[in-house]
């Protein structure tokens, strides 16, 4: 277990690109969101899920969106806002190939920054990510001042991202990022990502 922080499930997207709700997608018999559960409460104590509505079918404390129409930056500030550890894990619920190595690994770069962010093929992977409770303030400081792209604001933050090459051993694939935003990836998913 991964003491002293919170995972927090991102599912309050409108799946715009998939057309339908992404987190109850079925894959190999359970739902994506459902999926990402099982794999989030092998790691950490405490599991809640972002939400802009509530999910009747989830057991697991639920967040909603302070703020409406602001993506996941909102998601995540509601949710950091309710946590009582000093770190949260953030991961949407559309990954349902992460593996725990790759977020234990992630775990034990936490030391003196911020936040923990995973680059892959060139791009900050912000959720799938470390927060210290600390961030909380920056995130309400630039959904204030209407900023909602999450990639801009962790630039404000003291992070230490970390590049494929740290990750490979840990998940020589970097399946764990291969997100399901259009009915391609799942496709995809459904073929040959098992």
């Amino acid at each position: 277990m991964i003491e002293g922080c919170t995972a927090i499930i991102m599912a309050g997207g409108d799946s715009r690109r998939m057309g339908t709700d992404k987190a109850s997608l079925l894959l190999d018999g359970q739902t994506l969101l459902q999926s990402v559960i099982a794999t989030m409460q092998q790691l950490f104590p405490q599991v809640i899920v972002s939400v802009r509505q509530p999910r009747p079918e989830i057991d697991l404390p639920q967040v909603c969106d302070e703020q409406e129409n602001a993506g996941p930056l909102a998601g995540l500030a509601a949710s950091l806002g309710q946590i009582t550890t000093p770190w949260a894990f953030a991961v949407a619920c559309d990954m349902p190939f992460v593996v725990p190595e790759v977020v234990e690994l992630l775990a034990e770069y936490r030391l003196q920054h911020q936040a923990v962010v995973p680059v892959v093929h060139g791009h900050p992977q912000p959720l799938a990510a470390f927060y210290a409770a600390s961030c909380l303030a920056p995130l309400r400081a630039s959904l204030a001042a209407q900023r909602k792209g999450l990639r801009d604001v962790i630039k404000q933050l003291d992070v230490r991202y970390v590049d494929e090459a740290e990750m490979l051993e840990a998940d020589p694939h970097l399946r764990s990022f291969f997100d399901l935003d259009t009915p391609q990836d799942f496709e995809t998913a459904l073929s040959g990502m098992r």
